[in-house]
């Protein structure tokens, strides 16, 4: 009887030799499986969307953006127009001051050449009180010699603010 279990017993080491070389070789796939998991995953690079979806999402977009680019180019001329006008009020005062210091270089000729006369005038005793009226005088006829330019220009300038809002309706 010792020879049919030994039979026995080498079939049974050798099922168990195989056994265990079976379980070591699942075991190695077994442990790759996580690796081989995400690299089998599929991954969606682009998503296909029918002609008619796209066209409904770029229609929404123009529908949102229209107000927001016409709100903005509002704006931009509104400040355009501002700065339009701020150029032309600083355009009109420059020829104003620009007048004014012309004047004020004839003015300062004509006084050098008056000078010689107010000095006679001073030069006189009762005369000091009228040459002092003679100059507040024409202090005051020069202030309104400046004031009515000034009013000129101005009315030119509000002419042509009235001529740029008329052509720009």
């Amino acid at each position: 009887m010792a020879n049919p279990l030994a039979d026995c017993v080498s079939s049974l080491r050798s099922s168990n030799h195989l056994l265990s070389n079976s379980i070591s070789i699942l075991d190695s796939g077994v442990n790759d499986f996580p690796r081989l998991a995400k690299v089998l995953q599929t991954t969606k690079h682009f998503e296909l969307l029918p002609s008619s979806a796209l066209s409904a999402a770029q229609t929404r977009l123009l529908s949102s953006l229209t107000p927001e680019f016409n709100n903005l180019l509002a704006r931009v001329e509104t400040h355009l127009d501002r700065l339009e006008r701020r150029e032309q009020n600083l355009i009109a005062r420059c020829e104003l001051l620009e007048g004014r210091l012309s004047m004020s270089e004839e003015d300062a000729e004509a006084f050098g050449k008056r000078a010689g006369g107010r000095k006679r005038i001073a030069a006189e005793g009762d005369g000091s009180r009228e040459a002092l009226r003679l100059k507040q005088l024409r202090a005051k006829k020069e202030r309104l010699g400046y004031a009515v330019e000034r009013l000129g220009l101005q009315a030119q300038q509000k002419e042509r603010q009235l001529r740029l809002s008329v052509a720009a309706q």
